[in-house]
Parts: structure tokens; C-alpha cells; sequence
């Protein structure tokens, strides 16, 4: 049986995560660091954190940390093997990346969903 690489999924999550980052993270920025401070839409302290509160929301919330963590991740690892030829610590670099990014999930996950 010939050995398959997990290479794929690599690209899967680089993939997933640029387009969810791409998509949601400047939303949630908006929001939260202009729209909501600046009074350009109004929201009570009591509505928005039933909002936040709520399981969906941070489930979302974790959902595109996780992504954008990931596709940063695999982003560094190819930086570092193309950018600064640094292929030939191919297996250190990927646990290091990826290692991180799981580290960083879990932090998010233990914010998002274990305070309340």
C-alpha cells in the first residue's frame, strides 16, 4: 500500500482558514473595534452580552480563530522552507508551526467556551 501524505489536509486548513479569516475577521473588527465604540450602531451592554453569551456565537467565535490560526501556521511553515531555505529542518518547523497552532486553539477554545 503506497504511503499517502498529509499534506492535503495541510492545504485544506491553509485554505479554510484564509478564506474564513478573509471573510469573517474584518466583520468581527469592524464591529467591535469601530461600529460599536464609535456609537455608529447602538447596542445596550445588557443585548450584546446575551449576544456573546450565547453558544452559537462563540462557537463561531472559536471557528474562525482556529481557521486563522491554521492558515497562519501553514503560511510560516512555507515561508520558512521557501523563504529563508530552511527545508532541511522540515520536521522541527512543522511541529513547531502546527504545534503552535493547536496550542493557540486550545487557548482560544478555554476563553471562548470555558468562561461563563
Amino acid at each position: 500500500m503506497p504511503h499517502r501524505s498529509a499534506e492535503p489536509l495541510a492545504w485544506l486548513a491553509f485554505s479554510a482558514g484564509g478564506v474564513l479569516a478573509a471573510v469573517f475577521a474584518p466583520v468581527v473588527l469592524f464591529l467591535a473595534g469601530l461600529a460599536l465604540p464609535l456609537g455608529w450602531i447602538s447596542a445596550d451592554h445588557a443585548h450584546l452580552d446575551d449576544v456573546l453569551s450565547h453558544l452559537l456565537t462563540r462557537i463561531v467565535l472559536l471557528g474562525i480563530c482556529v481557521a486563522a490560526l491554521f492558515h497562519f501556521a501553514h503560511r510560516f511553515r512555507y515561508t520558512l522552507y521557501d523563504g529563508l531555505q530552511l527545508a532541511r529542518y522540515g520536521t522541527v518547523i512543522t511541529a513547531g508551526c502546527y504545534g503552535l497552532a493547536m496550542l493557540g486553539s486550545a487557548a482560544a477554545a478555554a476563553v471562548l467556551l470555558l468562561n461563563r
